[in-house]
């Protein structure tokens, strides 16, 4: 366990400073075109539009951490339920798990309690509202449904097209991508989560704990069920293997707690054969 720490520390990091800097990102934006401080709010009346511009950052965010050379190196994890779906498709050790989640949590809410404490109007403000997701006017279960059938969708799509040769690099942009549609289209609903760490690092500034419990439920049953459905199917067409290939870059690029250290294809049927470990 010791040396699992001593050798993986600056991974941890990366992934308290990914989802930190998400964070705040998220806050500088959500800051800049809802506040009524400033000008876009006023020029934009459409708050579909509004949210667009968000989604379009935001999604642009996460395609730069995940192609990044620390998101790579860590695997861009930033969520919990993505780690635990990685830990539970065994590529990655319950140590290295467990450092990752409490490393995400404490880099979210690391940079939303700073901003908390530099700009407390602002993050406070009913526009901004640190950022938190909450239940929208229809209800608890229909945003714990969205939040699970969000998580199952992205997390389906990255298995599908990481573990594809041909798409496996373009996986972090079909993210990003994802991230604006979620944030455009569903934030009325739940506040577009699926992502615990990110829910519970505005939750402990803002001190608002409204149904917390679906940003925990949602995320980590749909996307826990999408890597179990992939792993089933996955063994029906190439038989057991140790693990599979979930790098959102498509590349190894140094990471040192899952790793593809060498897999042949079959020319004539296309059938990809990998043995895989983890530290």
């Amino acid at each position: 366990m010791l040396e699992t720490l001593r050798k993986n520390w600056p991974v941890y990091l990366i992934e308290a400073w990914a989802l930190g800097t998400f964070m705040g990102i998220a806050s500088m934006v959500v800051i800049v075109v809802q506040h009524p401080s400033f000008p876009i709010r006023e020029a934009v009346d459409n708050p579909l539009i509004r949210r667009a511009i968000i989604g379009v950052c935001m999604g642009l965010t996460a395609i730069s951490l995940i192609y990044s050379p620390w998101g790579k190196r860590s695997g861009a994890h930033l969520n919990p339920a993505v780690t635990l779906a990685q830990w539970r498709l065994n590529r990655i050790t319950t140590m290295d798990a467990l450092c990752y989640i409490l490393a995400q949590v404490a880099g979210g809410a690391l940079v939303i309690g700073l901003l908390h404490i530099l700009i407390p109007d602002v993050m406070a403000h009913p526009t901004v509202n640190h950022v938190a997701t909450v239940p929208g006017p229809a209800g608890v279960w229909v945003a714990l449904g969205l939040e699970f059938s969000m998580a199952f969708g992205m997390l389906t799509m990255v298995l599908a097209l990481s573990n594809s040769k041909r798409l496996a690099p373009y996986t972090g942009y079909f993210v990003g991508v994802v991230v604006a549609i979620y944030i455009t289209f569903e934030a009325p609903f739940s506040g577009m989560s699926i992502n615990p760490a990110r829910t519970l690092s505005s939750a402990i500034s803002a001190n608002i704990w409204t149904s917390i419990w679906i940003y925990f439920v949602g995320p980590i049953s749909g996307m826990s069920l999408a890597g179990w459905l992939y792993r089933l199917r996955y063994r029906r067409r190439f038989g057991e293997c140790r693990s599979m290939r979930m790098h959102l870059s498509g590349q190894r690029n140094g990471c040192q707690t899952y790793e593809v250290l060498w897999w042949a294809e079959e020319m004539n049927g296309h059938q990809i054969i990998e043995h895989t470990t983890t530290q």
